[in-house]
């Protein structure tokens, strides 16, 4: 018989599953903190939200004439404080109703989502001309997702939408700078030679090389880093071509 309160008797291989299963503990949180650090914030991958520094090289601030309560959502659905009047906040994010200022809250700093009424402009149309800077840019995103270009676009547009050119030309004036960009597809083609065995004389293809042939070509001509012609080799339904209104310059 073994005395109740005598100390157990541990092998080692239990010894070693202990072990084994203190580490994993260990580990285990830390690898969930590391997924949760790259995990992407969801503010960046609203498809209806346009974001100001992706867009514009210069940033926009609003003048608060009356104090509004700041969501952390577009919906308006979760309230995190209020935004104080009298400032100067900077426009981070748009939609086609709402904006997603940072600024001073009543407590201490403050970035989220407040309505339109609570800002006023050097330029009184600021609320319609933002509106039209929203049209425009989910017209630019579609266009970008989807790999095309237009009229319209602005060369950084352009090279996210098709990446870098395969051919360029620049030529610069006293009135400012215009060229040509190139988007060339090629399509590989693989070449085999008929070979016979020479001692079972059976006949078998071979490979031997491979040659590009020009799929498909796409050029943009460009005044200014604005697109102003877009020439394209292969068939597109409709063979409409694509415009949007040219980047919006704001005065504030």
């Amino acid at each position: 018989m073994v005395p109740f309160f005598k100390k157990p008797v541990i092998v080692p291989h239990m010894k070693l599953a202990m072990r084994l299963l203190i580490a994993a503990c260990l580990v285990l949180p830390l690898s969930a903190e590391s997924k949760r650090g790259t995990r992407k914030s969801l503010l960046d991958t609203d498809p209806d939200v346009v974001y100001l520094d992706q867009t514009m090289t210069k940033p926009i601030d609003l003048k608060v004439i009356k104090e509004a309560p700041v969501f952390s959502d577009k919906e308006g659905k979760i309230r995190l404080g209020t935004l104080k009047a009298n400032q100067t906040a900077r426009l981070e994010a748009i939609t086609d109703n709402i904006y997603r200022v940072r600024g001073q809250g009543t407590r201490d700093g403050i970035a989220g989502w407040v309505a339109p009424w609570a800002f006023t402009s050097k330029d009184p149309q600021f609320v319609v001309h933002l509106k039209d800077l929203y049209d425009r840019q989910l017209q630019v995103q579609a266009l970008i997702q989807a790999k095309q270009v237009a009229v319209g676009m602005t060369l950084d547009e352009i090279s996210r939408s098709r990446g870098k050119p395969t051919k360029t030309s620049l030529r610069k004036t006293e009135k400012g700078q215009s060229g040509r960009w190139e988007y060339i597809d090629y399509e590989q083609i693989k070449h085999y030679t008929t070979r016979v065995d020479p001692v079972t004389g059976g006949v078998y293809r071979q490979f031997s090389h491979i040659t590009q042939v020009e799929k498909s070509r796409t050029a943009v001509e460009f005044k200014d880093d604005v697109v102003t012609a877009v020439e394209e080799s292969e068939d597109h339904q409709g063979g409409n071509v694509r415009i949007v209104v040219p980047p919006l310059i704001f005065g504030w």
